[in-house]
């Protein structure tokens, strides 16, 4: 029987490696609109980040996610991420 593949990806803040299903997605489309990406399938640059509060606050203060997708991210984008949890 064939095994089946799992996706990893990496997040932003800590470099870990995890399954996609483990993380949050934040996505800038080309308009330059930022949202959360609850399908993990959205067009757009996206940035992953682990399901946890305190690599979301450390996302916030080092302002990662707006390095990585090139974009000013509102606080509403970190409650939505802190909600999702």
């Amino acid at each position: 029987m064939k095994v089946k593949k799992i996706p990893m990806r990496t997040c932003v803040v800590t470099g870990e490696k995890c399954e996609k299903k483990d993380l949050l997605r934040v996505v800038r489309n080309n308009e330059g609109m930022v949202f959360v990406d609850d399908t993990l399938k959205a067009n757009g640059r996206g940035a992953y980040l682990k399901k946890d509060k305190d690599v979301i606050e450390k996302a916030r203060k080092t302002k990662v996610l707006e390095r990585h997708l090139e974009v000013k991210i509102e606080d509403e984008i970190y409650n939505e991420l802190l909600t999702k949890i």
